[in-house]
């Protein structure tokens, strides 16, 4: 009987130790499922990058994540400034610029690397070395014969990652995270290369760039003033931290639209950049009536009802830039682009430096701006 019952006790281990490992399982299961979800909703290599280094690290309990990735055109890293991602402030980013550490690492077998932290083949993918007991899984990202990058996680507990361990929950999560950064390299393409923003439905800074020259051209054959405004959403950063990124987004499509009806059919409004808009007033706008044009966009968002995703009203206010350009005083489209495009910012620092929602104007020189004047301020 004795022998029967130790018999029982260690099935039973066996059997405990099968559902604490089924258990586990299941939420491991859980937990990539969440994340996965959450890879293909995401519409921007920006919150990609977000994602990826700080919901991984969270859900599955890591110590250190990091992100490689291949960006031998320097198109990543605009990409990342121009949505806002201060790229120097993100350690656990790595850019590179050509494929030579992925080849080395992973094209052989294209399989992950997984086993104890060493320098010699680790180094390179963590910005500082973990804990030196430290076990490592490095994952390539390979699309259409392309390695992109590699996802790098970092454990302390050094029985976490090892090369006898299955990979198929890794092997699941790099193709996944490899599909979803080819579409959203795609998609980013697609969006700086067309001529309109997707998310307000304005002009995108590509279609400004181009027309602006063309104005500049149109201004110099028929003698008539050029003007142009920036306006920045003050505070917008305080809306995406308060009130979520979703929220921001409303924000901007809805003062994207609230700006274009007080324009004309003839006049361009473009997203500049993240919170920044920018309008070239049709040809014979001095800069008396930009100003005035400027006040009536600043005075209707100041106006204007904003609510966040949860329905709750907000107040939004805008600064602005504003510069006209003489047409006698032309000398050269691309300089005169420039020149224009830096009057118009310098106004706008100067709106947002002397207290935010109001407008200040100013004009362009040839060679040199007049030091820009404050035409009429907000609250």
């Amino acid at each position: 009987m004795d022998e029967l019952y130790t018999d029982l006790c260690v099935l039973q281990s066996h059997l405990d130790n099968l559902v604490d490992s089924i258990r586990l399982n299941q939420i491991k299961l859980h937990r990539f499922q969440t994340l996965e979800m959450n890879l293909l909703t995401l519409n921007s290599l920006r919150e990609l990058v977000d994602q990826v280094l700080e919901d991984t690290r969270l859900l599955f309990e890591l110590d250190a994540v990091s992100f490689v990735l291949v960006d031998e055109k320097g198109e990543l890293k605009r990409f990342l400034i121009e949505d806002g991602l201060r790229v120097e402030k993100q350690p656990n980013l790595i850019l590179l610029s050509s494929g030579d550490l992925l080849d080395r690492t992973f094209r052989k077998h294209l399989r992950p690397y997984l086993g104890n932290y060493k320098v010699e083949k680790c180094g390179a993918f963590f910005p500082g070395p973990p804990a030196p007991s430290s076990s490592v899984a490095l994952l390539p990202l390979y699309r259409r014969g392309k390695l992109m990058g590699s996802l790098n996680l970092a454990s302390t507990d050094k029985t976490r990652f090892c090369e006898q361990m299955a990979t198929d929950f890794l092997d699941r999560l790099a193709c996944v995270l490899s599909v979803c950064l080819e579409n959203t390299l795609n998609f980013e393409l697609i969006r700086r290369t067309s001529l309109i923003d997707m998310l307000t439905g304005v002009n995108n800074r590509r279609y400004f760039e181009q027309r602006v020259g063309e104005e500049i051209d149109r201004t110099r054959r028929t003698g008539e003033c050029l003007s142009c405004l920036f306006l920045d959403i003050d505070h917008f950063k305080t809306i995406n931290d308060t009130y979520g990124h979703q929220s921001g987004d409303r924000v901007l499509v809805d003062a994207a639209q609230t700006i274009r009806s007080t324009l004309r059919d003839s006049d361009v409004l473009a997203r500049y950049g993240g919170e920044e808009f920018v309008v070239l007033l049709s040809a014979g706008t001095g800069d008396r009536a930009a100003a005035d044009v400027a006040e009536r966009i600043r005075q209707c968002i100041a106006d204007h009802e904003f609510y966040d995703k949860n329905s709750q009203a907000l107040q939004i206010s805008l600064s602005i830039g504003v510069a006209t350009l003489d047409p006698s005083r032309i000398d050269g489209i691309d300089a005169t682009v420039e020149r224009l495009i830096e009057a118009a910012d310098r106004a706008l620092y100067l709106a947002k430096n002397n207290g935010r929602n109001r407008v200040v104007s100013g004009f362009v020189e040839p060679s040199i701006q007049k030091a820009p004047q404050q035409y009429v301020a907000g609250f």
